[in-house]
């Protein structure tokens, strides 16, 4: 489910906040660590449960007006398209779906309604809801796409949602947009009735799992050392100054490049750059590249770099 640019992130985000609450408890700082990412799982899962909750709240809605002693004939008889979406039949049969939302109990919509009537309304309200139910009929095809449009016009986007979700766990800001754009592919790909929804992992495998274990204790045991590496390489910059999660993406950079034989130097490089525009200051990635691309000639010169592997140099 998370890439390996993804858990880069997520170790380099442990250890700022390791540095920024002063703790030495490798340990629990790697629980904490793991626990950020299984807890991605948990987001997936609310996410995709906010169809259901979408459907239920809308027949709750539709089965009160049908009783009040002055409804009309339309709120006798409503157009049910919406709740009988095909998308939601796929849902209410996905049992492993259901199992695992009792088992990490994720109750949250049902303690929280508010978020979903409020995404309720503004589906409602949407041209995309609009136009799919001004049709009476509608295919599989065309029900899965309303769904997709629906998902990434209005739901995914909706800003009191993602408050919700920023509020409820911190530790989920950068994992929104991976699940977001996830589950709008998962959506498109079904393809008939007997299609189901595969729940990903958040560890495509062991391997993935190791990476992370390792490039977090490989930095931290060794965050001295890397420090060297670069201390004396920025003569246009003042050390002092350095921005704290620049001399993190270094140091995790350098461990890469000198115990991760695995990972090409290339793929190193690149993603650390990316990592550096995106959460570091405006100047960062012109500064970590210069001393990255200085460092891996120094390191190939002096036979430092040690890798395995076609095409990994």
């Amino acid at each position: 489910m998370l890439n390996r640019r993804h858990f880069r992130v997520k170790v380099m985000q442990t250890i700022y906040a390791m540095h920024q609450h002063k703790s030495d408890s490798l340990d629990q700082q790697e629980k904490f660590l793991m626990q950020s990412i299984d807890n991605a799982q948990d987001l997936y899962l609310l996410v995709l449960s906010i169809f259901e909750e979408l459907k239920n709240k809308e027949l709750e809605y539709l089965d009160k007006v049908s009783k009040k002693h002055l409804a009309t004939p339309q709120e006798r008889n409503p157009n049910l398209k919406f709740v009988n979406n095909l998308f939601f039949q796929i849902l209410e049969k996905h049992d492993e779906f259901h199992d695992k939302l009792e088992k990490r109990k994720i109750i949250n919509w049902k303690l929280n309604d508010d978020t979903i009537l409020f995404l309720l309304e503004e589906a409602k309200s949407s041209e995309i809801y609009k136009k799919y139910m001004a049709i009476s009929t509608s295919s599989f095809e065309e029900d899965i796409q309303f769904i997709a449009d629906l998902f990434i016009h209005v739901i995914a986007p909706n800003d009191k949602l993602y408050d919700y979700l920023e509020d409820y766990k911190i530790t989920w800001v950068d994992d929104i947009p991976v699940i977001n754009t996830l589950i709008s592919k998962q959506i498109k790909a079904l393809k008939s009735m007997e299609s189901t929804i595969d729940l990903p992992r958040v560890f495509k495998d062991e391997d993935d799992k190791e990476f992370v274990r390792n490039l977090f204790r490989k930095t931290v045991l060794n965050e001295v050392e890397f420090a060297k590496e670069y201390e004396n390489k920025t003569p246009n910059w003042d050390t002092e100054r350095i921005a704290e999660l620049d001399t993190i993406i270094l140091k995790m950079a350098i461990c890469e490049l000198l115990k991760f034989p695995s990972v090409p130097i290339k793929v190193t490089l690149n993603e650390y750059l990316e990592i550096a525009k995106e959460y570091s200051t405006p100047k960062s990635s012109i500064f970590i590249n210069g001393v990255l691309d200085n460092l891996v000639k120094e390191f190939q010169a002096n036979d430092k770099i040690r890798k395995s592997g076609r095409g990994l140099l």
